[in-house]
């Protein structure tokens, strides 16, 4: 298994299951699993997305179940007769959501939970952790080494979202054992991303742009804290080459290449087109989460086969374009 191309004779007919499968990255997931031939089951609770996301209507091969995995009932029904599930579903968002939010810890563990005990008879799961695993004290500066899988311990995140992921991580593995694949993703965006309360860096700032002058385009914190940020298709590439792959650790799924918060400004300002002065919130440093934090792929390279295809510039332009033709602003 090399090329994306060639992955129908992996998942034609197979019952496939995707958690949080309505969202954004869950939902270009099923798009794609339904497409090269599989019987995609997507259970989700609506909470936080719009159904528009997954409209059964354009979308054959595709089942939704509007429910919580919370109940331990739910995720019993959902899972069975599974061959694979993508387990994605969680409580999330930007740092302004999940910065010191216990009830994000606790959703998520128990969704988690539920699902470990209810998978033990599928054939191969994968668990859609976070880079918000990775110690506080190995991202306090913009210039920061990448992190490899290995950096994750000692632990200590800095949010309980990051220690409910690392905890669950331990779980799946653990119970699961050869089951299990760990993703973990590193800055998802593209069409469909979160915005509001719930939205990342990207696309609040391309929400800005296109809003712009009105309200002013705003940068919370000094700008100088850095990411790595990867399109949408070369996430659901690496998801889907991790499940079927034989490796049984955590991968990361990123891009390596971190800019700085003003350098993903400047190139949404770029792509609008318009005259904008960024200004910094300084007191809103609270939400600009640690210094710097960049993906080491080696591993997703050497056991995947895998890398990002698509520039940062090109998937700013395509998620700019979706928003201004797809969102009320």
């Amino acid at each position: 298994m090399s090329k994306t191309e060639n992955l129908s004779e992996y998942f034609k007919d197979a019952k496939v299951l995707v958690t949080g499968g309505a969202g954004f990255i869950g939902s270009h997931l099923a798009k794609r699993l339904a497409k090269i031939g599989a019987k995609v089951t997507v259970v989700d609770d609506l909470s936080a997305i719009k159904i528009s996301n997954l409209d059964s209507n354009k979308h054959s091969g595709i089942r939704l179940i509007a429910n919580d995995l919370r109940n331990k009932s739910i995720a019993e029904k959902v899972c069975k007769e599974q061959q694979y599930i993508f387990h994605l579903a969680a409580d999330m968002g930007g740092m302004s959501y999940i910065n010191d939010n216990m009830d994000v810890f606790q959703n998520n563990m128990l969704i988690n939970i539920n699902m470990c005990n209810a998978a033990i008879n599928s054939d191969r799961f994968l668990y859609t952790s976070s880079a918000c695993v990775y110690p506080e004290f190995k991202q306090n500066t913009p210039d920061i080494t990448p992190l490899k899988e290995t950096d994750a311990y000692p632990a200590l995140p800095d949010t309980p979202y990051g220690w409910e992921k690392l905890l669950s991580e331990m779980m799946f593995m653990n119970k699961l054992d050869a089951k299990a694949r760990i993703a973990r993703l590193h800055n998802i965006f593209g069409p469909n991303s979160s915005f509001g309360k719930r939205g990342k860096a990207p696309m609040h700032l391309i929400m800005k742009a296109i809003s712009h002058p009105n309200p002013p385009f705003e940068i919370w914190g000094d700008g100088k804290q850095t990411r790595s940020f990867l399109y949408i298709d070369d996430c659901i590439d690496g998801l889907i080459k991790l499940m079927l792959s034989s490796y049984r650790g955590p991968v990361n799924i990123g891009s390596d290449r971190a800019v700085s918060i003003d350098e993903l400004a400047n190139i949404i300002i770029k792509t609008s087109k318009k005259e904008i002065t960024p200004i910094h919130n300084l007191e809103l440093s609270k939400y600009q989460g640690v210094r710097g934090r960049n993906a080491d792929i080696t591993l997703a390279k050497q056991v995947l086969n895998w890398q990002s295809k698509i520039s940062l510039e090109e998937g700013i332009y395509r998620t700019y374009l979706w928003a201004k033709d797809n969102l009320i602003y």
